[in-house]
């Protein structure tokens, strides 16, 4: 687990991006409510940046194409996307966010970074 920010630094509900570890994996960061969700920074349709996106009932929306992810799962509810985002385990640790991206909680294998 490596400390990314405060939750403070976290609006509700507004995708903030992050490059986390050695690899500087991109990284989205959402806070909803009392909980705060990490995925990939990248839509697995057209490769942009899903942090550029807003969050909607539905999870993150793509704001190329619009195709939605959700927050838990990774899985995309709406198209142009077929393939999930992967999705990373984070712990609160007295106020700050830590992630993990090793290994990913929807069972699919970080993608290796160029």
């Amino acid at each position: 687990m490596i400390r990314v920010c405060s939750v403070a630094d976290l609006d509700d509900r507004k995708p903030v991006a992050f490059e986390v570890g050695d690899g500087y994996t991109p990284v989205l960061l959402v806070r909803d409510g009392d909980a705060v969700h990490a995925l990939r920074d990248l839509c697995t349709h057209a490769e942009v940046a899903l942090s550029e996106g807003e969050v909607t009932r539905r999870g993150v929306e793509c704001w190329l194409h619009g195709s939605c992810f959700d927050l838990r799962t990774g899985r995309p509810s709406s198209p142009p996307a077929t393939e999930p985002v992967d999705v990373f385990a984070v712990e609160l640790r007295a106020g700050d966010v830590y992630v993990d991206v090793t290994t990913t909680t929807n069972r699919l294998s970080p993608h290796q970074e160029n």
